[in-house]
């Protein structure tokens, strides 16, 4: 299996990241030797902090009914009883001028059911990921962007806003995504302010990791280049 720990360490280094970056595996069945999630979180990108904070774990669908829009961007059917509150989410989104109906089913989903989600913090995963996702400043993950450039797996997609899950099968759809993140995932998570996503699929990561260094190099010396023109030319 790729070496997924020294991918990390290169990663968080050469990006300054301050949270783990964490590998996301959707599965037909449930993994042997990787423990079940106990507890109840109230959304499914709530997983996202505890792979970050170093929990390896598989979750089921139940374990995601307390989010329906998660649980829609995941194709997880609701129960029936259950079933209208995604409706009443997204009517009470609608009526505060959040969303508008007609948005909805432009939202990407999974194309299948996940009976099991893997989260683990990259370094760490016990499967090759689907996808994996990274938060930090954008003057950071710019670089991760321009080096998925290099290696040729970017997606044309624009940056996502909300809903934050729906970035997860964007990027299985088109390649690597960038996401604004929405409040709601802010509140979740704990992500700053300060702080985007990026979701790169799984299978683009050794790629884009191998370039994360020449396009680090290179803005490193366009920094001084751009400093210098702005000294000579600049009249302010």
């Amino acid at each position: 299996m790729t070496d997924y720990r020294n991918i990390e360490r290169q990663l968080s280094q050469r990006l300054s990241l301050e949270r783990r970056p964490i590998a996301i595996t959707f599965r037909e069945t449930p993994p042997p030797g990787v423990p079940k999630f106990t507890g109840t979180e109230p959304s499914g990108c709530s997983f996202w902090r505890l792979a970050a904070e170093g929990r390896t774990f598989y979750t089921v669908a139940s374990d995601h009914y307390n989010c329906p829009i998660g649980s829609y961007t995941h194709n997880i059917p609701l129960p029936p009883e259950r079933a209208h509150e995604l409706e009443q989410v997204l009517g009470f989104m609608t009526s505060i001028g959040y969303v508008r109906m007609e948005e909805v089913p432009g939202i990407p989903r999974l194309p299948r059911t996940p009976s099991a989600i893997i989260y683990a913090p990259l370094g760490e995963t016990p499967l090759d990921p689907d996808v994996v996702l990274l938060s930090g400043r954008p003057g950071k993950v710019m670089l991760l962007q321009e080096a998925a450039i290099r290696a040729g797996v970017t997606s044309q997609t624009n940056v996502l806003a909300r809903p934050t899950c729906m970035a997860l099968p964007a990027a299985l759809a088109h390649g690597l995504v960038a996401s604004t993140a929405c409040i709601g995932n802010r509140v979740y998570t704990g992500l700053e302010d300060y702080e985007i996503y990026v979701v790169i699929p799984g299978k683009d990561l050794g790629l884009v990791a191998d370039q994360v260094q020449t396009i680090g190099a290179a803005n490193a010396t366009l920094l001084q280049y751009h400093r210098d023109r702005r000294q000579k030319l600049a009249t302010e």
